[in-house]
């Protein structure tokens, strides 16, 4: 069964952490329809000053946080002794689990270009112990084919793992470039939450695409970059690029379908985990 567009989602400008200007894609209204996704950040910018004053030192929990930067330098450190610079290619996969605190500094970059994606972890390892998953880019599979690159990060393409193998929730993360015109067919569970985020250029999606005598999909009902589509259920994903091609990643998953309890930076399932988490933070025995 073909994959069909559910939702078209925009998102809005935002200001977060000391004052990093971002696209807040997804959030709290968006759970339910993107579950175990919970939120995605967008930055696209050749400003420093829209991202220097970066994420000061912050606490989470329960969740996995997944930054992924085409471009651009970010350099981390947290509650653990682990610090670094995810560079241009490069993404972290952090398992928050019980609790880390860590801050996270964009340096000045000639472009700043990615994404920050936070992912639900299921209830019974909300509390499970922190860690670190450095990706780099040179570690990524990239596999050509057809007009179309793919860089696996999670999951598996084409018979191809991931960079990275995920323990909880079993998350799939593609990076897909296609030229002109080209055409993508994904096959995958059709069980699974599938979305998209596209960063440049257009594509037309599902039965959205014309037929295949039309010149550069000019019968194509094409989709603009800066905003992500939730698809229907189905074991057929297809795309095709428009006349200036396309970039955009694609996440997939099954959902938890359990209840959120979110306040910031923690996300747990009852409003006493909540309370309890930010008790534990004023009291100074959050990090166990």
């Amino acid at each position: 069964m073909l994959r069909e567009i559910k939702r078209v989602v925009s998102g809005r400008r935002a200001v977060d952490g000391a004052g990093v200007r971002l696209v807040r894609v997804l959030g709290h209204d968006d759970t339910t329809d993107f579950d175990p996704f919970l939120m995605l950040d967008a930055f696209d910018s050749t400003d420093p000053a829209d991202y220097v004053k970066g994420f000061p030192w912050h606490p989470h929990r329960g969740i996995e946080t997944v930054t992924y930067l085409i471009a651009g330098d970010i350099e981390h450190g947290d509650s653990l002794g682990n610090s670094g610079s995810i560079l241009d290619g490069d993404c972290q996969w952090m398992t928050a689990g019980s609790g880390i605190i860590h801050q996270e500094m964009p340096m000045a970059s000639e472009r700043m270009l990615g994404a920050q994606l936070w992912l639900n972890l299921p209830a019974e390892h909300k509390m499970t112990e922190p860690t670190y998953g450095d990706i780099l880019g040179s570690d990524i599979p990239v596999i050509e084919k057809d007009g179309s690159t793919v860089r696996v990060l999670s999951g598996q393409y084409e018979n191809i793992s991931g960079a990275f193998e995920t323990k909880y929730v079993k998350a799939t993360y593609l990076d897909i470039t296609l030229e002109a015109g080209a055409e993508w067919i994904f096959l995958n569970d059709p069980q699974e939450n599938l979305f998209i985020y596209i960063f440049q250029g257009q594509a037309a999606f599902g039965s959205d695409i014309g037929g295949n005598e039309a010149e550069n999909g000019l019968d194509d009902k094409l989709i603009d970059a800066k905003q992500a589509v939730l698809f229907t259920e189905g074991s057929l994903f297809r795309a095709r690029a428009g006349s200036d091609g396309v970039r955009f990643i694609l996440l997939s998953a099954r959902p938890l379908r359990e209840p959120i309890a979110w306040g910031g930076p923690i996300v747990m399932n009852t409003r006493e985990e909540l309370e309890q988490a930010f008790a534990e933070i004023e009291a100074g025995t959050f990090i166990k």
